[in-house]
């Protein structure tokens, strides 16, 4: 199958990265290499670009995108959350930018054995590193009901996620569910008919949980981000795209973080704590996709674009200095 990916904000992801022709760039959720690409456009032979994926298609995909391109590249099948050692291990000390799109890559909804759509008949999979792991089989026929719940209505953020795990519950009890079509109608018989008439899918938000459950994708996000913006060198730029209201807290509180970590009481009139700043919120409010783009690539609803930029050299500023810090 032709892997089709058509990148979110790529404009602005661009603007913000800033990519400087001999500068070293990493792409943490590379999918199809479709932000990669345009990034290794402005990179000449003096530059690097480090993709990772957990995905081995998706590697496999964006080595064919990207060859083309002079700069120097390095593909890692990895889980982005390993940055610190993955630049370890190749030598790398400091990077000039790095991408992080986070969630499902569009190959991976459009390839129905994969298991990730509720508008397809597959096995019921989701795994993103398909070699590893738990499936959404064993998170659906396993879990108990509370823990179904807990899922549901915390990644999923479903009004209906007791009603929802208590159908899925009653029909295990039947015979195992095995298929992306058992559990997308199951989830719509739980919940009631007034509540499907508006809105996306009934069963997206399900499908969106058991996901980000297989996966482990909030597991430890702000403390990868808070790699990311370690490994950044003097002016270095962090973009990140979330999709979900879980990821983008924990992207925005460690940002904000990053830039004023003073832990002073706040009627000191001078910050005494010593804490520095690392960086600035380059975007103190996500950047939403406008309305071209919606209409043209359905799939950048929702998205959000939060940008961090580090100190340049030798100015690493204590709190109090960043307090009148503006937005660019």
């Amino acid at each position: 199958m032709e892997f089709l990916h058509r990148p979110v904000l790529l404009a602005e992801v661009l603007a913000g990265i800033a990519p400087r022709a001999d500068g070293i760039y990493v792409d943490g959720t590379l999918g199809g290499g479709g932000h990669a690409a345009e990034i290794c456009a402005r990179l000449s032979e003096s530059g690097l670009l480090i993709g990772i994926d957990r995905d081995a298609d998706a590697l496999a995909a964006a080595r064919e995108t990207l060859a083309s391109h002079p700069c120097a590249k390095l593909f890692v099948r990895d889980d982005f959350k390993n940055i610190k050692r993955i630049l370890r291990e190749n030598g790398v000390e400091k990077l000039d930018g790095a991408l992080l799109d986070l969630g499902v890559s569009s190959f991976q909804l459009d390839e129905a054995e994969r298991g990730f759509s509720y508008m397809r008949d597959a096995p019921l999979d989701m795994r993103m590193d398909a070699s590893r792991g738990i499936t959404a089989e064993d998170v659906v026929n396993d879990y108990s009901r509370d823990e179904l719940t807990r899922v549901i209505a915390q990644y999923g953020e479903e009004r209906w996620a007791s009603r929802i795990s208590a159908f899925i519950v009653k029909r295990r009890g039947e015979a195992r569910i095995r298929r992306t079509g058992e559990l997308s109608d199951i989830v719509k018989a739980a919940i009631p008919a007034s509540a499907r008439r508006d809105g996306p899918h009934p069963a997206k938000r399900t499908f969106q949980a058991i996901r980000i459950e297989v996966n482990g994708e909030i597991d430890g996000l702000g403390d990868a981000m808070g790699d990311f913006v370690d490994c950044l060198g003097p002016s270095g730029r962090l973009c990140v795209i979330s999709f979900h209201s879980l990821e983008d807290r924990a992207v925005k509180e460690l940002f904000a973080l990053r830039e004023n970590p003073c832990v002073c009481p706040k009627d000191l009139p001078v910050c005494a704590c010593g804490r520095t700043s690392d960086g600035r919120r380059i975007t103190r409010k996500p950047i939403r996709a406008g309305a071209d783009e919606l209409r043209d690539n359905p799939r950048a609803r929702g998205a959000k674009l939060r940008i961090f930029e580090k100190w340049a050299q030798g100015k690493s500023a204590p709190f109090a200095n960043v307090r009148e810090s503006r937005e660019v």
